[in-house]
């Protein structure tokens, strides 16, 4: 059985064979509508579950290809409830790594550059340096393109030298562009995505395999962040408690002062 089969059975969802890493590669354009807004993500970091299964994948089919050098593994087991033998047996694929270490690739740099053009980012801060809903449209948006050296291009991201790792889940698509004049000649428009070749899962559970990764992503980005917000709130309390008992001081110093 695989790992990713076996961390599916303790984790409670279905798997697939792990493949290479998904990625955000970099890209040899800009990025594509940059400053346009996307569909929020749906996911939440404290729905221990989905950041469970969101480990899964990252791990197989991430971090092949990607870092997450700023986070230890034995701090996502402890955050996330997910007992050592779990963690060795399913998310830790070299037997010389230490639960202590922080998640690196397994992917040279040099056979990356060579093979992408670009060695594969570290993840730890794509969720906040390019927000959730943006890394969401990435994952759904890829659509076949023979001119690209990988044969994808991504409606989000054009020219990304990622190939699309995902392909087997989510099925291969098209794009579908209509043209409209503009001021500065033709202009291409997206108008949707036609699946061609269906994957292994459906679209809603690829739309839930994506918001499980993208959730874990948003984790690893500040794994405290849900302890910082909880402590906000007896924060936000004190403060108005004693901004309560300033006023009254206040009140009773000057009284008399007319």
């Amino acid at each position: 059985m695989s790992a990713f089969a076996r961390l599916s059975a303790v984790l409670g969802r279905a798997a697939a064979p792990a493949v290479l890493a998904l990625g955000l590669a970099a890209s040899v354009t800009a990025v594509a509508g940059e400053g346009e807004s996307f569909p929020a993500a749906g996911n939440d970091v404290r729905n221990n579950a989905s950041l469970q299964r969101g480990a899964r994948n990252f791990m197989n089919y991430c971090s092949g290809c990607h870092s997450a050098q700023y986070v230890r593994y034995n701090r996502v087991a402890a955050d996330l409830h997910i007992s050592d033998d779990v963690l060795r047996s399913n998310l830790i694929f070299n037997p010389d790594t230490k639960s202590a270490d922080v998640i690196r690739s397994s992917l040279p740099t040099e056979d990356a550059k060579r093979w992408f053009g670009n060695a594969p980012p570290d993840l730890s801060l794509i969720a906040r340096s390019r927000g959730t809903a943006y890394i969401s449209a990435f994952l759904k948006s890829f659509y076949v393109d023979p001119s690209r050296p990988t044969g994808v291009n991504n409606l989000v991201l054009k020219g990304t030298a990622m190939p699309h790792v995902l392909a087997s889940l989510q099925g291969v698509q098209t794009a579908e562009f209509t043209t409209e004049k503009g001021q500065m000649g033709d202009v291409e428009k997206f108008e949707k995505f036609v699946l061609t070749t269906p994957g292994s899962m459906t679209p809603a559970q690829y739309d839930e395999f994506v918001r499980d990764t993208v959730n874990f992503l948003d984790y690893i980005g500040e794994p405290a962040q849900v302890r910082r917000q909880d402590l906000g709130v007896w924060v936000i309390l004190f403060l108005l408690v004693f901004a309560g008992f300033a006023y009254g001081m206040k009140k009773e110093y000057w009284k008399d002062v007319t």
